[in-house]
């Protein structure tokens, strides 16, 4: 049984780090931490009703300038670890 990494890039600081095929998401309750992740995130369910739940509860306002979620970061590295793409 091996052991599946997230293909998450946690570190990027500014919009010329993120790399073709991947977008900006700001995840966090109180503190927001930046992930840039594939783009192919958005085809999974999971994540749709992630991103479903965050436009329910706080809309589409993205003032840092990427989609922001508003849940606990382990919460997100959770569901993202468990796709197959």
């Amino acid at each position: 049984m091996a052991i599946r990494v997230p293909r998450i890039i946690k570190k990027s600081s500014t919009s010329l780090d993120v790399p073709k095929g991947h977008f900006v998401v700001y995840v966090g309750e109180q503190q927001k931490k930046r992930f840039v992740i594939p783009i192919s995130y958005l085809s999974q369910p999971s994540f749709q009703d992630l991103l479903s739940q965050a436009e329910e509860e706080f809309g589409f306002n993205h003032p840092m300038g990427g989609i922001t979620i508003p849940c606990r970061e382990d919460i997100f590295i959770d569901i993202t670890s468990q796709f197959r793409i």
